[in-house]
């Protein structure tokens, strides 16, 4: 991975992290994720104005994005249901990009070399650590499940956003498109849920997540895209995640959380597997 690649995606994840800090600390974990996913919607729009339409070769990658997208907020949404955050988020962010990898390299012909291969995996590995703590076994089992089902579509869109961006006349335009597609597509899947009113709730207890972390999310996630574009899409997608690991500091000096012993070895695997990247 080029430096100037390398370095572009580790500022995003230290934005990235900020964001999720939002969500986080929100009390209503479903008005602060469609705060979000809502709050994409005016820089797209301004995005699709100014910058080329993408090419009609990735329109169907356009709407297959949208509704892996749906897959990924419906179990997101289930996880936190039964979940904390904080158990919840490391292991389907961690789990995304080893999804990515296994996919890539057994279907899509994509090799990397053996300490490439590592590097992702500790990284992986180290981020979903944070998740797992004993807990009601039951309870447990539910959240591990839901959890994972979010990682695997999360490592299923960065494969399928990565490569439509690729095709692409405008990597943004096309991200643009997808994340329009996918907030019109969100309310409906809120309504299955039984969440009503979401435009009002969000109104009433959502203004700054959306226009802030919307926008921040936006912006994080147009250069991810771009990384796509830049780097294999299982490398940029495994260092994107290394957002957790800013998010332990933004937890320790602003939420009053504790640094633990398995907080500093999960650090020390994600440390290690950020400098394999940057060295293999």
């Amino acid at each position: 991975m080029e430096d100037k690649v390398f370095f572009i995606i580790l500022l995003a994840t230290i934005m990235h992290a900020s964001w999720n800090a939002m969500v986080k600390k929100h009390s209503d974990k479903t008005v602060a994720l469609a705060g979000i996913i809502l709050g994409h919607i005016p820089l797209s729009v301004v995005a699709i104005i100014i910058l080329p339409l993408p090419s009609s070769e990735s329109i169907p990658y356009i709407i297959v994005s949208a509704l892996i997208h749906q897959g990924y907020q419906w179990y997101l949404l289930s996880s936190y249901q039964i979940g904390d955050f904080t158990k919840v988020y490391p292991i389907c962010r961690g789990f995304g990009p080893l999804v990515a990898t296994f996919i890539s390299l057994i279907f899509l012909g994509v090799v990397f070399n053996i300490l490439t291969t590592v590097s992702i995996l500790l990284l992986c590995f180290g981020i979903m650590m944070l998740g797992f703590k004993v807990d009601n076994k039951e309870k447990n089992s539910n959240v591990l499940k839901y959890s994972l089902l979010t990682g695997f579509f999360i490592g299923l869109y960065s494969l399928v956003d990565g490569y439509g961006a690729r095709i692409s006349a405008s990597a943004i335009s096309f991200m643009s498109f997808s994340f329009i597609l996918s907030a019109i597509m969100f309310p409906f899947l809120l309504k299955l849920k039984k969440e009503e009113n979401i435009v009002s709730r969000i109104s009433k207890d959502g203004k700054f997540i959306f226009w802030v972390g919307g926008s921040m999310s936006y912006v994080i996630y147009m250069i991810v895209v771009w990384g796509f574009t830049q780097a294999p899409i299982p490398m940029v997608a495994a260092l994107r995640e290394t957002s957790i690991f800013f998010s332990i500091f933004i937890g320790y000096f602003f939420l009053s959380e504790r640094i633990t012993p398995a907080k500093i070895f999960s650090v020390l695997l994600i440390l290690a597997g950020v400098i394999g990247l940057k060295l293999f």
